[in-house]
């Protein structure tokens, strides 16, 4: 991605693209997350969409909570559009997020049991397994808690 890589708060016309991109991708097909679930989640009270840009495109999105856990800061979603994967985005997001939330001490976020790909993801950016939610949103997979303390 380079520097081309842009993020800002999402602009109205935004929702709809990162909710498709939602509806269209996993985890949120496994979790049975369809395109109204998708728009609903995006627009929850106390959250902030962000969407990351090259060449003034979206390529991916992070939903912040900023008092979501513990009233701590929570990753409510993240997600990177099928093309742009493997290319950085998922990084800069979530570097994004800590600094956005720079001096609240903690961030969290869950991930799905079956979501290898992002568990991965999380673990090299220093985030560490806290808790575990057995059949939270579908039967037979957990999501697991994430923490990172931040400066």
């Amino acid at each position: 991605m380079g520097t081309s890589l842009h993020i800002e708060a999402a602009a109205p016309d935004d929702y709809e693209w990162c909710a498709r991109v939602m509806a269209s991708t996993e985890p949120w097909i496994t979790l049975c997350r369809y395109l109204e679930e998708c728009r609903a989640a995006l627009v929850r009270p106390g959250t902030e969409l962000f969407v990351a840009r090259t060449e003034d495109l979206p390529v991916g999105f992070i939903l912040l909570a900023s008092y979501g856990l513990a009233g701590s800061p929570y990753i409510a979603s993240i997600a990177v559009a099928g093309d742009a994967r493997g290319q950085g985005v998922g990084s800069r997001l979530l570097r994004f997020a800590e600094e956005h939330f720079a001096g609240r001490g903690h961030i969290f976020l869950c991930v799905s049991s079956f979501n290898q790909g992002a568990q991965q993801l999380y673990r090299r950016h220093g985030y560490e397994f806290v808790g575990e939610l057995h059949d939270y949103v579908v039967p037979g997979h957990s999501e697991l808690i994430l923490h990172k303390s931040l400066p």
